[in-house]
């Protein structure tokens, strides 16, 4: 049965690109590719991009890209989406072309955010070079992972666990009544989470990146500390995944978790968890009417 490998890429729609280009190049460390006044291609790898940043009157993660081992396996999983009553669009050569990719669909998921199918993603001939000599932690487990706000959990759980083969890693009950859960596709503790919670819009709450050093983590804090962009929680370190991290608001209005040192999973000793708290210290959220995930 195919299913899903990793998150290959992100498409963030902004009023303001150059605001971008300083938040993800200046304090993230991930390297611009490709720039105009309407679009910035960002890297963290070897692959032409993983972020794809456009002008737009939205601010929001419009479109989470997932990728696939190959035709077959995109044809395969392709029909089982429509199967579960998600009509899936076939792209054309150019929206393909414009994608980087070799093959790719398009679909609306529960909430409408578009949720894209892939495989074969551009390497770039360029070596990647981190303007803060940030190294990520990326190849076979995707770029990192996102946390989403949804209406229906059970249909989301449907999705990526029945349809698209994600494996439970955990569960946080975030107060009472409101559980978040946390889905692994890879060796990444989870690549996607969700969870409903009343009065939040039902859209992409953060995207995590993974570095291979704590100190570019710390540093990174420190311009964030001194006004590169507005702390959304604290450094802190998570309960069920592990990670060193702290979370910045982006130009876009979602937020970034930055971190360093999650647990990676072996599936032949790993079994689920649930949790109670997020975090054992830290991760305290700049607004306190805000919950942290």
């Amino acid at each position: 049965m195919a299913s899903v490998l990793s998150l290959g890429y992100v498409i963030v729609s902004t009023t303001d690109v150059p605001a971008w280009k300083s938040f993800a190049v200046d304090l993230l460390g991930l390297q611009a590719a490709e720039e105009s006044a309407d679009r910035l291609l960002l890297r963290m790898d070897e692959k032409a991009y993983r972020v794809d940043v456009r002008r737009d009157t939205r601010e929001s993660v419009q479109t989470l890209g997932w990728e696939v081992a190959g035709p077959e396996e995109l044809k395969e999983l392709a029909g089982e989406v429509e199967a579960a009553g998600y009509p899936v669009k076939v792209c054309d050569e150019s929206e393909v072309r414009a994608r980087m990719v070799s093959g790719l669909v398009q679909f609306q998921d529960p909430d409408g955010t578009t949720i894209e199918l892939f495989y074969g993603l551009k390497t770039d001939k360029e070596r990647f070079v981190s303007p803060t000599g940030a190294t990520f932690l990326t190849g076979h487990e995707g770029f990192g992972h996102a946390l989403q706000m949804v209406g229906d959990t059970e249909a989301y759980r449907h999705l990526y666990v029945d349809v698209f083969g994600f494996r439970l890693s955990d569960y946080i009950e975030i107060a009472p009544g409101l559980t978040a859960t946390f889905l692994h596709c890879n060796s990444r503790h989870h690549s996607f989470a969700f969870a409903s919670f009343p009065n939040v819009p039902r859209t992409v709450n953060h995207l995590m990146f993974e570095v291979n050093d704590l100190d570019l983590v710390g540093r990174a804090y420190d311009k964030v500390l001194a006004g590169a962009a507005p702390v959304a929680a604290t450094f802190g370190r998570h309960t069920n995944d592990g990670m060193l991290s702290f979370y910045a608001r982006t130009p876009s209005g979602f937020d970034v978790e930055y971190g360093y040192g999650g647990l990676h999973i072996d599936e032949a000793t790993f079994t689920p968890s649930r949790y109670d708290v997020t975090s054992y210290w830290g991760h305290k959220p700049s607004n306190p009417d805000e919950l942290n995930v």
